[in-house]
Order: structure tokens, then C-alpha cells, then sequence
């Protein structure tokens, strides 16, 4: 039987400045198999637009330079009003304070990853999220 690789879409907020993380998880996903689409800094209205035109499963952001929650709920809200938030899966990599964490899982993003987040957890973090919707 064929599976359909998970397709995930990276990307940075428009300010971030801090692209080291990002490119070695796009190339980690990569070589665990996932179609993986970077497209650099972006403002959350782009980067939904851009999950949408390439029809991914997970977008994943970084965040190293703060902001994270309130740019995050411009994204989940962009994507609430495309109708495609309880479609695709949401996913945080970077620096945040831990009290916000909560809020979010809250907001939308069901998988956090810190610094030192390794690959198994990575990649086994997106597979798990995706489950059995690319089969």
C-alpha cells in the first residue's frame, strides 16, 4: 500500500531573525520522508495562504525572537477564517516563555518544541499529530 507523505509547510514570523533551528528541522523531516516546503519569513495571513495553495498537513513555525503567542493567534485566526484550522495541524519550535505554553496549546498549536528538542522527538511529534489522515 502507498502512503501519502506527511507534507509540512516552515516558516518564521516576518521579524525573526534566526534561521539556523528552522533549516535543520525542514532537513530532518526530510530525511525521516515528509514533503517539507520552507518559505522563510512570512506574516501569518502569508504563511496560511501559502499551507493552503500547497494543500500541507502541518505548518510549523519558529519563533526565537518573541511575539510568539500574539502572532500566533493572528495565524490560528487566519487560518479559522480560511476554514483550513481544524484541518491542517499546528506546531511551535523556538523561545517562549514558559507561561505561555497554555495558552498555546490553547489557541491551536498542538505540539511545543524548545532548544534542544531532538529528532525522534520531532519527528515522531508530527507523525503522531498526522496520524493515520496521510494513509
Amino acid at each position: 500500500m502507498n502512503e501519502k507523505k506527511i507534507k509540512v509547510l516552515l516558516s518564521a514570523y516576518s521579524l525573526e531573525t534566526h534561521s539556523r533551528g528552522i533549516i535543520t528541522v525542514a532537513s530532518i523531516l526530510r530525511d525521516a520522508g515528509m514533503e517539507v516546503i520552507y518559505i522563510g519569513n512570512n506574516r501569518p495571513e502569508s504563511i496560511i495562504e501559502s499551507a493552503i495553495q500547497e494543500d500541507v498537513d502541518v505548518v510549523g513555525i519558529t519563533s526565537m525572537c518573541g511575539g510568539a503567542l500574539q502572532l500566533g493567534r493572528e495565524l490560528m485566526r487566519t487560518a479559522d477564517e480560511k476554514g483550513v484550522k481544524d484541518r491542517m495541524k499546528f506546531v511551535l519550535g523556538g523561545i517562549f516563555p514558559p507561561e505561555e505554553e497554555a495558552d498555546l496549546k490553547k489557541i491551536g498549536f498542538e505540539l511545543l518544541f524548545k532548544p534542544g528538542a531532538t529528532s525522534d522527538e520531532i519527528v515522531n511529534g508530527i507523525r503522531s499529530i498526522v496520524g493515520s489522515s496521510t494513509s
